[in-house]
C-alpha cells in the first residue's frame, strides 16, 4: 500500500470526525486488510491532533473481551491513543452530546504510570512496579464508521473507537483492589444497565496493561511515565443519548459520574 493511500484513508476518518458525519467502512480501501497499516492510519490522525495543539495523555485498550475478539476474527486486543481533548474534567463531569458520534459508555479501570516501560514485562507482579495508582473510569467510545459497521482494521484505523473519558478523583493503591473479582455496576439514569467483574477484561485488567506495555515496546513507542492507560471494559457497553446521567461503582470505592448535556 502506498503512503498516499494511507494518508487518504486517514483524511476520510479525520473529515468524518471534524464534520461529525460518519463515513463508510474503510477496510475495502486497504489494498491488504493489514492491522499494521491500520495503525499507520491511526498514527497519522494522532499527528494531526498534535498539530492542532493537543498532546498525548496515554493509551486505551480495546477488544479485551474474548467474545468480541472472536466476533472480529482476532486473537489479541487493539489500542488507541488518548489526547487531552478527550478528557472530561472530573470537577465538572459534564460532556456535550454534540461532541459525540454514535456514542456508547463503558466502565473500566484506568492506571497511571510512575515509570516508563522500556523493556518486556514478564508478569503482572513486575508490571505493578511501574504503576503509580488506579482510578475508576467511564469511557465513551464512538465510531466514525457508519452504523458501527466495523471489522478489526476499521476500528484500529479509527483509533480504537476512542472518544472521551472521565476519571474518578480517588487514586487507589493497587494493593487495595481485587482485580479479578471486583464488582462493577454502571447506572444510567439511576437504572443498573451494565455490570461485570474484573475477569471480563482478559481475566484481569493488569493482563491487558501487560499486553499493551509489551506491544508498545515491540513497536518502539514505549509507554511513558505519567501516561494513563484505560484497560478495557468490565461489562457490556451501553448506548447513550443526550440528557443521560451515568454513575459507575466498583466495590467500596468512590463512584465516578458523568452527565451528557
Amino acid at each position: 500500500m502506498s503512503n498516499t493511500n494511507i494518508e487518504q484513508i486517514a483524511d476520510i476518518l479525520y473529515h468524518a470526525k471534524t464534520n461529525n458525519i460518519p463515513c463508510l467502512p474503510i477496510r475495502n480501501l486497504l489494498e491488504t486488510a493489514s492491522i499494521e497499516k491500520a495503525y499507520q492510519v491511526q498514527a497519522i490522525n494522532i499527528e494531526k491532533e498534535i498539530s492542532q495543539g493537543n498532546h498525548i495523555t496515554g493509551k486505551k485498550i480495546g477488544l479485551t473481551s474474548k467474545a468480541v475478539q472472536k466476533q472480529l476474527g482476532v486473537n489479541e486486543p487493539d489500542f488507541g491513543t488518548l489526547v487531552n481533548s478527550m478528557e472530561v474534567s472530573p470537577d465538572e463531569n459534564k460532556l456535550a452530546f454534540s461532541h459525540l458520534m454514535q456514542p456508547k459508555a463503558e466502565a473500566e479501570w484506568a492506571f497511571v504510570l510512575k515509570k516508563s516501560i522500556t523493556k518486556e514485562i514478564k508478569s503482572i507482579e513486575e508490571l505493578q512496579n511501574y504503576i503509580d495508582y488506579a482510578v475508576i473510569a467511564i469511557e465513551i467510545v464512538g465510531s466514525r464508521i457508519q452504523n458501527w459497521d466495523i471489522q478489526i482494521v476499521d476500528t484500529v484505523a479509527d483509533n480504537a473507537s476512542a472518544s472521551h473519558y472521565v476519571l474518578s478523583k480517588e487514586e487507589i493503591p493497587l494493593s487495595h483492589i481485587n482485580f479479578t473479582d471486583c464488582q462493577m455496576q454502571l447506572f444510567q439514569n439511576n437504572k443498573l444497565t451494565s455490570e461485570g467483574t474484573g475477569k471480563a477484561c482478559m481475566g484481569n485488567p493488569l493482563l491487558a496493561v501487560q499486553w499493551l506495555a509489551n506491544k508498545m515496546v515491540e513497536m518502539k513507542t514505549p509507554l511513558q511515565k505519567g501516561e494513563l492507560v484505560l484497560s478495557g471494559a468490565l461489562g457490556p457497553m451501553v448506548n447513550l443519548k443526550q440528557g443521560d446521567q451515568f454513575k459507575v461503582v466498583i466495590d467500596q470505592f468512590k463512584p465516578v459520574e458523568l452527565a451528557i448535556n
